[in-house]
């Protein structure tokens, strides 16, 4: 285990590539990391980056599937709000990543990926593998959900490409972008390393403010609005930020709205705090939204959906005031943008910055009493392992350690947890793609041990998820990225099960039925021997209640200690259909 492959220095005279120049322009980018699974398409940059720049700034991250290398590239950015680069091979490499490329687009992360190709020019192509490894246009595999894409004809060309593609990924509405790098570009030889323009003077742009005009009319609703609601989606890991939402909150007296596809972005304790997060609006929510005056859209996640879900067909009788640039990333091919929503002022600008404008902007109401959220029930006697148990061992354990929670099964409530600061918890993984659970943790992790960070990184992950993107903890263990990862093993796909049911029953079949083709079952897969055969301190299967909160003392023991540690959790299935913003049958989505 290392954190870094040193290789070993040359000493020949020195010759020059055209990757060498493609490399240095990585690193006067400032480019961390490139996640990567190897492959001879881009073998000349992959030389490059050992034997020219000794392997640091950017450093490799050797992963075992496509699709871990951008899901950690996406896990970094989440927790960082930086952009790291990932590498794919050809046309095949990236097929295998394209899924995980959907998730941090819809997830508006900025990415760096790099590809390549087989020579374009035909005479220099090797039998038979330099052939089926070029097509005519490889981007076109992912155009629709990145924000650019370029095919660049000459080293000059690259460094533009890529200087150009790095402001572009991280300009808002943020998103990968993809660099295809010709093969013979790559190993054409070049008498000096060719000059690289300063990266600072192609640096993204801030954020604009909002127009003054609109953040005086929405000044003007907001203060002397009655019922005020605040629906905040994608918002800034910033802790100025956090503090100016919860500022203008409460100048307003508003009721807030979260959910559990976004990161933290409000206390969820907080009085003003509407229900626990879901990932569909709660009852309270919903009773918020329909009762409210004045609406205040912060970037929300499908924001016509959510008026569809509160209002039931109704008209919306609020004033909508919708903050958000993602009109900008919105396309034909990907419905990711949700339904369109009533706006009767669309402040065009990130969602922060209006927050910051309207602060001073808006009068402040008087303090209201605010209901005390309903406590939780208690947990019933037993030895069954709910989520709900889990969540109660998980903070008896961690009392007083400041977490980082990368990730949360679908079944999870959320009033499991509160969430009281913007590293609290880093949101889903955008596009609903399963099997990204691994691969963003150790990208959460690597980000929070860069930033020398007292928090614990831990994430807590279905069975399916695990299986799918399970090679992810071998390059945690590999690059020595400490993080908790706590699989909730029931088994089974479950949110299959109850869509098999509900079908079922709408059709008069038997739901009992509804396991076959979702169990995994005869055998069951021992997940902590897996994560043991890669390198990782594994515990488990853990079978008994009274057994998890010492396990998951010992896993944070392990993780203080620098390791990747796995805990296998035997979970009932099932969700907490008792409480609040339930993710019952009637709204489980279509996620394993």
């Amino acid at each position: 285990m290392t954190q870094r492959e040193i290789p070993i220095p040359n000493t020949e005279a020195p010759t020059y590539w055209g990757s060498d120049t493609l490399a240095e322009c990585l690193r006067a980018m400032k480019v961390p990391y490139l996640a990567l699974n190897p492959g001879a398409s881009y073998r000349g940059l992959h030389d490059s980056l050992v034997n020219h720049l000794g392997n640091q700034s950017p450093q490799m991250l050797l992963c075992l599937h496509e699709e871990v290398a951008i899901a950690i590239a996406q896990g970094y950015a989440k927790a960082s709000g930086e952009m790291m680069g990932a590498v794919v091979h050809s046309n095949v490499g990236l097929m295998h990543a394209t899924m995980a490329i959907f998730n941090a687009w819809c997830d508006r992360v900025p990415m760096l990926i790099l590809g390549a190709t087989g020579p374009w020019d035909a005479a220099r192509r090797r039998p038979w593998i330099d052939w089926i490894h070029t097509v005519s246009d490889q981007g076109a595999l992912v155009r629709d959900y990145t924000k650019w894409d370029n095919q660049p004809g000459s080293v000059p060309a690259a460094v533009e490409a890529m200087l150009r593609g790095s402001q572009i990924a991280q300009t808002a509405p943020r998103g990968p972008v993809y660099i295809n790098l010709d093969a013979a570009l790559q190993e054409a030889r070049t008498d000096t390393l060719l000059p690289i323009p300063d990266p600072s003077r192609y640096a993204a742009p801030q954020a604009a403010p909002p127009a003054p005009n609109d953040v005086r009319v929405a000044a003007q609703w907001l203060s002397s609005a009655q019922r005020p609601v605040i629906l905040m989606g994608r918002m800034s890991r910033s802790e100025a930020d956090w503090d100016a939402r919860v500022a203008l909150a409460e100048k307003l007296q508003a009721t807030v709205v979260t959910d559990l596809k976004n990161a933290a972005s409000f206390p969820t304790a907080h009085p003003q705090h509407a229900a626990p997060p879901g990932y569909f609006m709660s009852p309270e929510a919903c009773a918020a939204v329909r009762e409210a005056d004045v609406v205040l859209m912060l970037d929300w996640v499908d924001p016509g959906g959510a008026f569809k879900q509160a209002l039931q067909g109704e008209a919306c009788q609020a004033k909508v005031i919708q903050v958000s640039l993602d009109m900008h990333i919105h396309r034909g091919w990907s419905m990711d943008m949700g339904s369109l929503p009533p706006s009767d002022l669309f402040m065009l600008s990130e969602p922060d910055a209006a927050v910051h404008a309207l602060l001073p902007a808006c009068h402040a109401k008087p303090k209201q009493i605010w209901p005390a959220r309903a406590a939780l029930p208690p947990l019933p006697e037993g030895d069954v392992i709910s989520l709900r148990a889990l969540s109660q061992a998980l903070a008896q354990a961690t009392e007083g350690t400041p977490l980082c929670v990368a990730r949360l099964p679908l079944g999870w409530h959320g009033a499991y947890r509160d969430f009281a600061h913007p590293l609290d918890y880093l949101g889903a993984d955008g596009g609903g793609g399963i099997g990204a659970g691994p691969g963003n943790a150790v990208g959460v992790a690597l980000a929070l041990r860069d930033a020398k960070t007292d928090r614990i990184p831990v994430a807590l992950i279905g069975d399916g998820d695990f299986l799918m993107g399970n090679t992810a903890i071998w390059t945690a263990v590999r690059y020595g990225i400490p993080v908790l990862v706590i699989v909730c093993n029931n088994h089974s796909f479950f949110n299959d099960e109850l869509h098999q049911e509900r079908v079922a029953k709408e059709r008069h079949r038997p739901p009992e039925n509804k396991w076959i083709g979702q169990r995994m079952s005869d055998p069951e897969i021992n997940i902590a021997m897996m994560a043991s055969a890669m390198g990782a301190t594994a515990l488990g299967p853990i079978h008994a209640r009274q057994e998890l909160q010492a396990a998951i003392a010992q896993g944070l023991k392990a993780v203080r200690l620098g390791q990747t540690c796995v805990i296998d959790v035997n979970v009932a299935p099932g969700y907490d259909t008792n409480m609040s913003g339930q993710n019952s049958t009637q709204s489980s989505v279509h996620k394993r």
